[in-house]
């Protein structure tokens, strides 16, 4: 999905059928009553050759208390901050209202791309509200019928330049994984000012993920405080951080699925979730007084299937009285409870006070250099070697499994394919043994690694030589030599 996609308007003015129209299914709920969309919903838009994620809001009411109207257009405009573009829908029967003169005036302060569409534009009565709508200073309106699926190229051709703009934007921000790799290459990737080293700091709420931000920023750019769940937005901050030019995404915290009740909050975690998927290395922070709880767990799991560098930082160390004895506690639990990140950096930070913030620099870097690590096919040939005479290949029905050679095919995470007979055979534990193994002899502790079986047959070479021989000369070839 290349970029996002909010409908905003008035209620009643169609944008839960238009939204149904782009993702094709019947997901939000249609009625001629004015109110019936309170949530945000999201969805899966196709437009042509066009992929995009849309937004469908609750329909903006001048209300700003607390009320269910108030809550209501809060949300909507949380959702139209979080998109990169906005479809403002005016109903072109009813013409332009003076709460869509508010509005337009609001949109246009909060988005850089707002597209103006009218709907609801068949027939004649609908002309006088097409011209009125050029009054709202949003451009030409986009004649639509969300309902007849009338005016989509129109709202295609709007869209696809800003399209191309935002499919760049991604691929530029999006990190260089699974990266290919030639004998002679490294693979490595050095950060520079324009290509970052991009890390995401990820937790649960009032964790501290953006005081310690903050301090190493060496100031307050972002909103902290006692209260859980202040970060909405993952907010990328570039620096350099004592020499190393890094990206940091600053994350909302992220609960159980099943305590996620709040709309904003549901954005902010899939915001969270996205920048996971764009950094390079992943900060997961616990709280001291209550680490590696199940939602920690799944962070860091996901993070290690995304297959992103981890680094584990255990906050507010300086309020924590038994501290050598608390340290071997969460070494414990960590190699217990997080078995697919063995020996992944563990370090004890205090976001308030600064301490520990050289040793979580160093990890950090550490961690980038190890995702990059490249190993060459000599190398692992003789290691190989080694290990099958230690621990030999099982025996599924009596038949061993054969593995012939290895070499790394990728890097950031490492990723290596071996060649062996019967590769759908290879039990689990046999992968996971020659993980364990690459990490601890080629000094890989905590990062991903991807490990491939192939199959190679057994097809024996001289096969297909033998029939090419001349007949004449196997006859001579098979007459018996008489004994002397």
């Amino acid at each position: 999905m290349s970029f996002t996609l909010a409908i905003v308007g008035r209620p009643n003015v169609g944008k839960s059928t238009l939204f149904n129209r782009l993702v094709g299914k019947r997901l939000a709920l249609v009625d001629n009553q004015p109110g019936v969309t309170r949530d945000l919903r999201e969805g899966e838009a196709r437009l042509g050759d066009l992929r995009f994620t849309v937004i469908d809001t609750a329909g903006l009411e001048d209300a700003t208390d607390d009320s269910l109207q108030g809550r209501m257009r809060r949300l909507t405009e949380r959702a139209v901050d979080m998109a990169d573009i906005c479809i403002f829908l005016i109903d072109a029967r009813a013409g332009v209202t003076p709460v869509d003169e508010m509005f337009a005036e609001i949109l246009r302060k909060r988005s850089a791309h707002v597209f103006l569409a009218a709907n609801k534009v068949e027939g004649s009565a609908a002309d006088a509200g097409v011209i009125e709508a050029y009054g709202l200073g949003l451009g030409e309106p986009i004649r639509l019928s969300a309902e007849h699926g009338e005016g989509m190229n129109d709202l295609y051709s709007a869209l696809m330049p800003l399209a191309d703009e935002f499919a760049k934007r991604t691929e530029a921000d999006a990190p260089e994984t699974d990266v290919s790799i030639d004998e002679d290459e490294t693979g490595f990737r050095k950060p520079t000012k324009s290509k970052p080293l991009q890390i995401a700091v990820v937790g649960r709420p009032n964790a501290g993920k953006s005081t310690l931000i903050n301090k190493i920023l060496g100031e307050d750019r972002l909103l902290t405080g006692p209260e859980a769940g202040i970060t909405r937005d993952a907010i990328s901050v570039q620096i350099d951080w004592q020499g190393l030019p890094v990206r940091i995404f600053d994350t909302a915290g992220m609960r159980k699925k099943a305590k996620v009740q709040d709309k904003v909050e549901k954005l902010s975690v899939s915001d969270g979730l996205r920048a996971v998927k764009f950094a390079e290395v992943v900060i997961v922070l616990l709280d001291a007084a209550i680490p590696f709880e199940q939602q920690d767990l799944r962070i860091a799991d996901l993070a290690e299937r995304e297959g992103r560098a981890v680094v584990v930082a255990v906050n507010k160390w300086d309020i924590e009285d038994e501290k050598q004895q608390k340290l071997r506690d969460l070494k414990e639990a960590f190699e217990r409870l997080l078995p697919q990140l063995r020996g992944a950096p563990l370090i004890t930070v205090s976001a308030k006070t600064g301490r520990g913030l050289d040793r979580l620099h160093a990890a950090v870097e550490q961690a980038y250099d190890i995702w990059n690590r490249r190993v060459t096919t000599a190398q692992l040939n003789r290691w190989l070697t080694g290990m099958l005479e230690a621990h030999p290949p099982p025996a599924p029905g009596g038949k061993r499994i054969k593995l012939r050679y290895m070499t790394q095919a990728k890097t950031r995470p490492p990723g290596f394919v071996v060649m062996c007979s019967h590769p759908d055979k290879m039990p689990e534990s046999y992968s996971r043994y020659l993980v364990n193994g690459l990490r601890e002899d080629f000094d890989m502790p905590g990062t991903p690694i991807r490990l491939t079986m192939r199959s190679q047959s057994d097809k024996n070479p001289y096969k297909e030589r033998k029939k090419s021989t001349p007949s004449r000369l196997r006859k001579h070839l098979s007459k018996k030599v008489p004994r002397s």
